[in-house]
């Protein structure tokens, strides 16, 4: 690949269970996410994408194998250190917003530095905002955005701080297809103007098209890579592994 690894999988073993129970979901699994790229993992239900994500993010421990983020190999880790790689390296946008109730757009953007103890950069808070079109709501809680507005929030958060990759998973999953474009429209740009690195989950083949790059998964295996994925070729690849 053309740019250094943001995020590495190296021969990844995932079991959930034991004995004939026994599910592996990833099945020595190697891949590499290059810096400022969008990439979408994608595959049949039960391939394993969900739980590669939560590995290469460090929210699920592997059985074997390594994972990297930047030069930080987090199978390494001990809980507490690995909770500081997440904190200061890596941001999530997930499906379900994850916002507070009780604050403001504004402190839910900033949160995760306040809890780190790190000052904003203004100049980069106010280009966030600016280009996710969130000026206005900066003041109003969660209950008073619409959908799309409390993904663009959470968008936000996780760019905030400048982490070496954003994680996200099904992030328009639970918007409409007007607000899903809006958000995958900032993903992308936030990638190719701002050179951020987004590694993204998604079921969807219109999601994938506005992607760099995609990785298939089946049965816990990496199947095909797509180089500029359209949605035509990512349905026909997802038809052809039985999605």
């Amino acid at each position: 690949m053309d740019s250094p690894a943001a995020v590495e999988a190296a021969d990844v073993v995932k079991v959930y269970g034991h004995g004939d129970g026994a599910v592996r979901a990833l099945d020595h699994v190697s891949v590499a996410f290059p810096t400022r790229r969008f990439t979408a993992i994608m595959g049949p239900s039960g391939s394993g994408k969900s739980t590669l994500m939560h590995c290469l993010a460090g929210l699920e421990r592997v059985d074997s194998g390594q994972v990297r983020i930047g030069r930080h190999e987090v199978t390494r880790l001990s809980d507490a250190a690995l909770t500081r790689v997440r904190r200061d390296h890596v941001g999530f946008v997930f499906q379900s917003f994850n916002l507070l109730p009780t604050l403001s757009a504004e402190d839910n953007i900033l949160l995760g530095l306040r809890l780190a103890g790190r000052d904003p950069d203004k100049q980069w808070f106010d280009t966030v905002v600016d280009v996710l079109g969130l000026r206005a709501r900066l003041g109003h809680r969660p209950s008073e955005l619409s959908g799309g507005q409390q993904q663009r929030v959470a968008c936000a958060r996780a760019l905030v701080g400048r982490p070496d990759v954003v994680f996200a998973d099904e992030p328009t999953g639970n918007l409409d297809s007007r607000s899903g474009a809006e958000v995958l429209g900032f993903l992308r740009a936030s990638v190719h103007e701002f050179g951020q690195t987004v590694v993204m989950v998604t079921h969807d083949p219109v999601a994938a098209s506005y992607t760099d790059h995609g990785v298939l998964l089946a049965d816990g295996r990496v199947a095909s890579h797509l180089q500029r994925p359209t949605a035509d070729a990512v349905l026909s690849a997802l038809t052809s592994l039985g999605a």
